[in-house]
């Protein structure tokens, strides 16, 4: 009899630096990671642990929020960016999207909510599967994209915040 094995990458860091990040009253720009390039590894899937974010020194406006989406398709974002040159280009920047209608086409990941105006606290995103919002296939290259509408920035210190786990089987 066969036995399948679930196995785990040991955690991988996913360039992605919110620090001071600005609001944005539509969603629209914000910053995206650096992509992940699948086609070497060939995980089944991924799951990204996420670190507190913080908010900024600013108390923010209590029904504010900040949101995170997962990005995904099987060319690279550097050749073929989503929302064009300055949008997710699969590089740890800035992102300007350009229209909210380009938001409907990313899988919205969490969206926490600011239920206390108290300035710089860590909001918190549970861990989460990267194929299961696409339907339970990883993508060949996916990436992360992030906006907040908080009043004032985010905090300084928001860098080195996301990480994860690449999933593989094996059957003996």
């Amino acid at each position: 009899m066969a036995i399948t094995t679930q196995i785990s990458s040991a955690d991988i860091p996913i360039a992605f630096d919110l620090s001071s990040l600005a609001a944005s009253t539509t969603f629209t720009i914000g910053r995206n990671s650096t992509q992940v390039d699948n086609s070497a590894t060939n995980y089944v899937d991924a799951i990204v642990t996420i670190k507190g974010i913080v908010g900024g020194v600013t108390s923010p406006t209590i029904g504010q929020y900040m949101a995170l989406w997962a990005v995904g398709q099987n060319t690279s974002f550097v050749t073929n960016p989503i929302g064009g040159a300055g949008a997710i280009d699969g590089v740890d920047s800035a992102a300007n999207l350009g229209q909210t209608s380009t938001l409907n086409s990313l899988r919205l990941v969490a969206a926490p909510a600011v239920s206390a105006a108290t300035a710089s606290l860590a909001y918190y995103m549970q861990p989460f599967s990267v194929a299961q919002l696409f339907g339970g296939i990883l993508p060949k290259f996916w990436g992360l994209y992030f906006a907040h509408n908080l009043t004032g920035g985010l905090a300084a210190g928001n860098s080195g915040l996301f990480s994860f786990n690449g999933i593989t089987y094996s059957t003996v």
